[in-house]
Protein backbone atom coordinates (compact mmCIF):
# COMPACT_ATOMS: atom_id res chain seq x y z
CA UNK A 1 0.00 0.00 0.00
CA UNK A 2 0.87 3.40 -0.92
CA UNK A 3 -0.23 6.97 0.69
CA UNK A 4 -0.36 8.99 -2.49
CA UNK A 5 0.13 8.10 -5.91
CA UNK A 6 1.89 10.48 -8.57
CA UNK A 7 0.63 10.26 -11.57
CA UNK A 8 4.22 10.64 -13.90
CA UNK A 9 2.75 8.51 -17.36
CA UNK A 10 2.60 11.24 -19.87
CA UNK A 11 0.15 12.62 -22.05
CA UNK A 12 -1.20 9.04 -22.78
CA UNK A 13 -1.68 8.54 -18.78
CA UNK A 14 -4.25 5.84 -18.79
CA UNK A 15 -5.99 7.34 -15.39
CA UNK A 16 -5.62 11.05 -16.71
CA UNK A 17 -7.71 9.70 -20.13
CA UNK A 18 -10.19 7.81 -17.69
CA UNK A 19 -10.44 11.12 -15.77
CA UNK A 20 -11.37 12.92 -19.15
CA UNK A 21 -13.13 10.18 -20.60
CA UNK A 22 -14.74 11.40 -23.84
CA UNK A 23 -13.30 14.17 -24.05
CA UNK A 24 -11.84 15.58 -27.10
CA UNK A 25 -8.51 17.56 -26.68
CA UNK A 26 -9.16 20.98 -27.05
CA UNK A 27 -6.12 21.54 -29.39
CA UNK A 28 -3.12 19.12 -30.53
CA UNK A 29 0.58 20.11 -31.57
CA UNK A 30 1.82 17.63 -34.30
CA UNK A 31 5.54 16.99 -34.52
CA UNK A 32 7.69 15.34 -37.15
CA UNK A 33 11.30 15.52 -38.00
CA UNK A 34 14.65 13.38 -37.77
CA UNK A 35 17.94 13.31 -36.29
CA UNK A 36 20.85 13.50 -39.16
CA UNK A 37 23.99 13.85 -40.55
CA UNK A 38 25.06 15.43 -43.44
CA UNK A 39 24.44 18.47 -42.94
CA UNK A 40 27.03 21.78 -43.56
CA UNK A 41 29.12 21.99 -40.48
CA UNK A 42 29.94 25.57 -40.97
CA UNK A 43 26.45 26.72 -40.81
CA UNK A 44 25.85 24.36 -38.65
CA UNK A 45 25.97 26.19 -35.61
CA UNK A 46 23.16 27.73 -33.97
CA UNK A 47 19.61 26.50 -34.16
CA UNK A 48 15.97 27.84 -34.37
CA UNK A 49 12.66 27.86 -31.68
CA UNK A 50 10.42 28.68 -34.35
CA UNK A 51 10.87 29.66 -37.85
CA UNK A 52 8.28 29.86 -40.82
CA UNK A 53 9.47 29.91 -44.56
CA UNK A 54 6.02 29.24 -46.36
CA UNK A 55 2.23 30.44 -46.29
CA UNK A 56 -0.49 28.53 -44.80
CA UNK A 57 -0.80 25.29 -46.49
CA UNK A 58 -3.66 24.10 -47.54
CA UNK A 59 -4.66 20.22 -47.55
CA UNK A 60 -7.69 19.87 -49.13
CA UNK A 61 -10.25 17.87 -47.42
CA UNK A 62 -7.46 17.61 -44.40
CA UNK A 63 -7.80 21.18 -43.77
CA UNK A 64 -5.12 23.98 -44.04
CA UNK A 65 -1.87 23.93 -41.69
CA UNK A 66 0.77 26.46 -40.95
CA UNK A 67 3.84 24.63 -40.56
CA UNK A 68 6.89 26.01 -37.88
CA UNK A 69 10.39 24.61 -37.70
CA UNK A 70 12.79 24.22 -35.48
CA UNK A 71 16.16 22.59 -35.42
CA UNK A 72 19.45 22.27 -32.75
CA UNK A 73 22.82 21.01 -33.71
CA UNK A 74 24.14 17.89 -32.13
CA UNK A 75 27.40 17.04 -30.27
CA UNK A 76 28.56 20.53 -29.95
CA UNK A 77 30.35 21.67 -26.72
CA UNK A 78 31.03 17.85 -26.02
CA UNK A 79 34.56 16.98 -25.62
CA UNK A 80 36.46 19.12 -28.39
CA UNK A 81 33.50 19.67 -30.51
CA UNK A 82 33.25 23.48 -30.93
CA UNK A 83 30.51 25.26 -32.93
CA UNK A 84 31.64 24.58 -36.87
CA UNK A 85 32.58 21.12 -36.23
CA UNK A 86 29.53 18.54 -36.26
CA UNK A 87 27.20 17.89 -39.00
CA UNK A 88 24.91 16.01 -37.26
CA UNK A 89 21.69 18.31 -36.76
CA UNK A 90 18.10 17.75 -35.15
CA UNK A 91 14.84 19.51 -37.19
CA UNK A 92 11.62 19.21 -36.57
CA UNK A 93 8.21 20.59 -38.50
CA UNK A 94 4.91 21.04 -36.33
CA UNK A 95 1.87 22.48 -36.48
CA UNK A 96 -1.21 23.19 -34.84
CA UNK A 97 -4.56 21.90 -35.54
CA UNK A 98 -8.17 21.09 -33.82
CA UNK A 99 -8.59 17.28 -32.99
CA UNK A 100 -11.85 17.04 -35.56
CA UNK A 101 -12.18 14.06 -38.00
CA UNK A 102 -10.55 14.74 -40.98
CA UNK A 103 -7.13 16.17 -40.08
CA UNK A 104 -4.19 14.84 -41.94
CA UNK A 105 -1.91 11.95 -40.28
CA UNK A 106 1.58 11.71 -39.38
CA UNK A 107 2.53 10.01 -42.76
CA UNK A 108 0.97 12.63 -44.64
CA UNK A 109 2.82 15.54 -42.54
CA UNK A 110 6.13 13.42 -42.83
CA UNK A 111 6.02 13.49 -46.56
CA UNK A 112 5.76 16.95 -46.28
CA UNK A 113 8.73 17.00 -43.96
CA UNK A 114 10.69 15.45 -46.51
CA UNK A 115 10.21 17.81 -49.00
CA UNK A 116 10.20 21.03 -47.28
CA UNK A 117 13.74 19.84 -45.29
CA UNK A 118 15.62 21.48 -47.99
CA UNK A 119 13.92 24.35 -48.33
CA UNK A 120 14.54 24.75 -44.46
CA UNK A 121 18.39 23.57 -44.81
CA UNK A 122 19.62 25.01 -48.06
CA UNK A 123 22.97 22.52 -47.47
CA UNK A 124 21.31 19.44 -48.38
CA UNK A 125 19.26 19.06 -51.96
CA UNK A 126 18.08 15.36 -51.15
CA UNK A 127 17.55 14.31 -47.69
CA UNK A 128 17.31 10.79 -49.04
CA UNK A 129 21.09 10.82 -50.55
CA UNK A 130 22.50 13.49 -49.02
CA UNK A 131 21.84 12.36 -45.27
CA UNK A 132 22.89 10.15 -42.82
CA UNK A 133 19.62 9.40 -40.93
CA UNK A 134 20.13 8.28 -37.21
CA UNK A 135 16.52 8.23 -36.22
CA UNK A 136 13.04 9.86 -37.08
CA UNK A 137 10.72 11.61 -34.56
CA UNK A 138 6.77 11.73 -34.83
CA UNK A 139 4.01 12.66 -32.13
CA UNK A 140 0.71 13.93 -31.61
CA UNK A 141 0.74 16.14 -28.51
CA UNK A 142 -3.19 16.52 -27.01
CA UNK A 143 -3.29 19.28 -24.63
CA UNK A 144 -6.87 20.53 -22.74
CA UNK A 145 -8.23 23.60 -22.06
CA UNK A 146 -9.07 22.80 -18.04
CA UNK A 147 -5.26 22.20 -17.32
CA UNK A 148 -3.68 21.78 -14.97
CA UNK A 149 -5.88 18.84 -14.26
CA UNK A 150 -7.32 18.64 -10.31
CA UNK A 151 -7.49 15.20 -9.25
CA UNK A 152 -10.63 13.57 -9.17
CA UNK A 153 -9.38 11.26 -6.70
CA UNK A 154 -7.91 11.35 -2.83
CA UNK A 155 -4.50 10.10 -2.87
CA UNK A 156 -3.85 10.69 -6.33
CA UNK A 157 -2.05 13.72 -8.27
CA UNK A 158 -1.12 14.04 -12.19
CA UNK A 159 2.19 15.73 -12.87
CA UNK A 160 4.17 16.66 -15.57
CA UNK A 161 2.33 16.51 -19.02
CA UNK A 162 -0.23 14.35 -17.05
CA UNK A 163 -1.86 16.92 -15.50
CA UNK A 164 -1.73 19.22 -18.86
CA UNK A 165 1.16 21.80 -16.81
CA UNK A 166 2.70 21.85 -20.35
CA UNK A 167 2.36 25.11 -22.22
CA UNK A 168 -0.14 24.44 -25.59
CA UNK A 169 2.18 26.61 -27.18
CA UNK A 170 5.82 25.18 -27.13
CA UNK A 171 4.58 21.99 -25.68
CA UNK A 172 7.57 21.60 -23.49
CA UNK A 173 6.45 19.08 -20.68
CA UNK A 174 9.81 18.85 -19.41
CA UNK A 175 10.84 22.00 -19.61
CA UNK A 176 7.46 23.27 -17.50
CA UNK A 177 7.70 20.35 -14.97
CA UNK A 178 11.27 21.59 -13.93
CA UNK A 179 10.41 25.25 -13.94
CA UNK A 180 7.61 24.08 -11.41
CA UNK A 181 9.32 20.93 -9.45
CA UNK A 182 11.00 22.85 -6.45
CA UNK A 183 6.87 24.36 -6.22
CA UNK A 184 5.17 21.10 -6.55
CA UNK A 185 7.71 18.66 -4.58
CA UNK A 186 7.59 21.14 -1.69
CA UNK A 187 3.92 21.58 -1.50
CA UNK A 188 3.65 17.43 -2.01
CA UNK A 189 6.09 16.96 1.04
CA UNK A 190 4.22 19.20 2.93
CA UNK A 191 0.79 17.65 2.18
CA UNK A 192 2.05 13.98 3.17
CA UNK A 193 3.92 15.62 6.25
CA UNK A 194 0.38 16.48 7.04
CA UNK A 195 -1.55 13.76 5.73
CA UNK A 196 -3.85 16.24 3.73
CA UNK A 197 -4.18 14.02 0.95
CA UNK A 198 -7.81 14.49 0.09
CA UNK A 199 -8.43 15.91 -3.73
CA UNK A 200 -9.27 18.70 -2.79
CA UNK A 201 -5.96 19.87 -0.78
CA UNK A 202 -3.86 17.86 -3.77
CA UNK A 203 -5.84 20.09 -5.97
CA UNK A 204 -4.16 23.34 -4.71
CA UNK A 205 -1.16 22.12 -5.75
CA UNK A 206 -2.69 21.75 -9.35
CA UNK A 207 -4.15 25.23 -9.01
CA UNK A 208 -5.44 27.63 -11.68
CA UNK A 209 -2.64 29.58 -13.52
CA UNK A 210 -3.95 32.16 -15.77
CA UNK A 211 -0.71 32.43 -17.43
CA UNK A 212 -1.09 29.26 -18.81
CA UNK A 213 -4.53 29.25 -20.09
CA UNK A 214 -4.13 32.85 -21.63
CA UNK A 215 -1.29 31.07 -23.58
CA UNK A 216 -4.26 28.97 -25.26
CA UNK A 217 -4.87 32.35 -27.52
CA UNK A 218 -1.47 31.97 -29.04
CA UNK A 219 -2.26 28.53 -30.22
CA UNK A 220 -5.50 29.58 -31.57
CA UNK A 221 -4.03 32.25 -33.29
CA UNK A 222 -1.89 30.16 -35.52
CA UNK A 223 -3.58 27.23 -36.46
CA UNK A 224 -6.98 27.37 -38.82
CA UNK A 225 -10.13 25.95 -38.14
CA UNK A 226 -11.45 22.98 -40.72
CA UNK A 227 -13.05 24.99 -43.43
CA UNK A 228 -12.12 28.54 -42.01
CA UNK A 229 -11.01 30.77 -44.80
CA UNK A 230 -7.78 32.66 -44.15
CA UNK A 231 -4.98 34.82 -46.01
CA UNK A 232 -2.21 32.47 -46.41
CA UNK A 233 0.10 35.02 -45.13
CA UNK A 234 -1.86 35.80 -41.84
CA UNK A 235 0.46 33.69 -39.43
CA UNK A 236 3.78 34.90 -40.76
CA UNK A 237 2.29 38.66 -40.65
CA UNK A 238 0.77 38.19 -36.88
CA UNK A 239 4.30 36.60 -35.92
CA UNK A 240 6.62 38.90 -37.74
CA UNK A 241 4.50 41.89 -36.00
CA UNK A 242 5.05 40.48 -32.53
CA UNK A 243 8.20 39.57 -32.52
CA UNK A 244 9.88 42.45 -33.68
CA UNK A 245 7.57 44.48 -31.21
CA UNK A 246 9.24 42.05 -28.61
CA UNK A 247 12.57 42.69 -29.83
CA UNK A 248 12.43 46.22 -29.48
CA UNK A 249 11.13 45.62 -26.45
CA UNK A 250 13.98 43.88 -24.97
CA UNK A 251 15.36 40.86 -23.44
CA UNK A 252 13.26 41.29 -20.10
CA UNK A 253 10.44 40.73 -22.99
CA UNK A 254 11.67 38.18 -25.10
CA UNK A 255 13.06 35.34 -22.88
CA UNK A 256 10.22 34.79 -20.82
CA UNK A 257 8.25 34.39 -23.65
CA UNK A 258 10.28 32.06 -25.42
CA UNK A 259 10.62 30.15 -21.97
CA UNK A 260 7.07 29.90 -21.48
CA UNK A 261 6.34 32.57 -19.43
CA UNK A 262 3.61 35.09 -20.05
CA UNK A 263 4.14 38.20 -17.76
CA UNK A 264 1.32 40.95 -17.64
CA UNK A 265 4.13 43.23 -18.18
CA UNK A 266 5.05 42.09 -21.37
CA UNK A 267 1.90 41.11 -22.96
CA UNK A 268 0.03 44.30 -22.28
CA UNK A 269 3.51 46.16 -23.77
CA UNK A 270 3.75 43.94 -26.84
CA UNK A 271 0.04 44.22 -27.60
CA UNK A 272 -0.15 47.78 -27.61
CA UNK A 273 3.07 48.29 -29.42
CA UNK A 274 1.64 45.63 -31.66
CA UNK A 275 -1.50 47.38 -32.51
CA UNK A 276 0.52 50.74 -33.06
CA UNK A 277 2.63 48.72 -35.47
CA UNK A 278 -0.26 47.22 -37.51
CA UNK A 279 -3.45 48.94 -36.58
CA UNK A 280 -5.25 47.31 -39.46
CA UNK A 281 -4.35 43.70 -38.41
CA UNK A 282 -6.12 44.08 -35.64
CA UNK A 283 -9.69 43.14 -37.32
CA UNK A 284 -8.29 39.75 -39.02
CA UNK A 285 -7.18 38.87 -35.76
CA UNK A 286 -10.55 39.25 -34.13
CA UNK A 287 -11.83 37.48 -36.75
CA UNK A 288 -9.91 34.76 -36.50
CA UNK A 289 -9.72 33.47 -33.29
CA UNK A 290 -13.64 34.70 -32.86
CA UNK A 291 -15.45 36.71 -30.85
CA UNK A 292 -15.90 33.93 -27.87
CA UNK A 293 -12.31 32.74 -27.85
CA UNK A 294 -11.01 36.68 -27.56
CA UNK A 295 -13.50 37.28 -24.54
CA UNK A 296 -12.62 34.42 -22.86
CA UNK A 297 -8.75 35.26 -23.19
CA UNK A 298 -9.16 38.29 -22.16
CA UNK A 299 -10.99 37.14 -18.80
CA UNK A 300 -7.57 34.97 -18.38
CA UNK A 301 -5.36 38.29 -18.61
CA UNK A 302 -6.95 40.03 -16.42
CA UNK A 303 -6.80 37.77 -13.91
CA UNK A 304 -3.21 37.38 -14.41
CA UNK A 305 -3.33 41.66 -13.37
CA UNK A 306 -4.91 40.46 -10.44
CA UNK A 307 -2.55 37.63 -9.37
CA UNK A 308 0.50 39.80 -10.00
CA UNK A 309 -1.24 42.25 -7.92
CA UNK A 310 -1.95 39.52 -4.78
CA UNK A 311 1.59 38.30 -5.74
CA UNK A 312 2.78 41.96 -4.46
CA UNK A 313 1.30 41.50 -1.05
CA UNK A 314 2.46 38.06 -0.82
CA UNK A 315 5.97 39.15 1.70
CA UNK A 316 3.12 41.10 3.84
CA UNK A 317 1.19 37.42 4.11
CA UNK A 318 3.36 34.89 4.31
CA UNK A 319 4.67 35.66 8.21
CA UNK A 320 1.39 35.20 9.12
CA UNK A 321 0.81 32.62 7.02
CA UNK A 322 3.76 30.62 8.51
CA UNK A 323 2.46 31.49 12.12
CA UNK A 324 -0.57 29.47 11.54
CA UNK A 325 -1.48 26.74 14.02
CA UNK A 326 -3.55 24.74 11.48
CA UNK A 327 -1.36 22.55 9.08
CA UNK A 328 -4.23 23.10 6.62
CA UNK A 329 -4.88 26.47 6.86
CA UNK A 330 -0.98 27.09 5.95
CA UNK A 331 -0.95 24.45 3.60
CA UNK A 332 -3.82 25.75 1.65
CA UNK A 333 -2.24 29.49 1.74
CA UNK A 334 0.90 28.80 1.00
CA UNK A 335 -0.48 26.82 -2.19
CA UNK A 336 -2.39 29.73 -3.31
CA UNK A 337 0.60 32.63 -2.83
CA UNK A 338 1.88 30.08 -5.24
CA UNK A 339 -0.85 29.89 -7.66
CA UNK A 340 -0.22 34.28 -7.62
CA UNK A 341 3.74 34.01 -8.15
CA UNK A 342 3.40 31.36 -10.74
CA UNK A 343 -0.11 32.36 -12.39
CA UNK A 344 1.49 35.98 -13.14
CA UNK A 345 4.95 34.81 -14.17
CA UNK A 346 6.55 36.25 -11.00
CA UNK A 347 8.77 32.73 -10.80
CA UNK A 348 11.06 33.45 -13.95
CA UNK A 349 14.28 35.01 -12.42
CA UNK A 350 16.13 37.47 -15.16
CA UNK A 351 19.91 37.55 -15.81
CA UNK A 352 21.66 39.77 -13.85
Amino acid sequence: TTRLVLDCMGNASPISRQQRYGRKPDGVCAVVGSCAGGFNKETNLLGDIIYTNTEITDKGENGKLQYFWEAFPVGIGRGDNVPGTSDVKTTYMFTYMDAEEGRPSLASLMEDYWDLLPKYQPSISDPETDLDVKRVLFAYFPTYRDSPLKPQWSRLLAVGDASGIQSPLSFGGFGALTRHLGRISGAIDEALENDLLHKNDLGEINAYTPNLSAAWMFQKAMSVRMGQDVDPKFVNRLLATNFDVMNGMGQTTMMPFLQDVVRIDGLVGSLARSFVADPTFMPQIVTHVGIPTLVEWLGHVGMIAVYNMLHSCSPVIKPFVNKLDDPKERFLWKRRMEAWKFGSGNDYVFDE
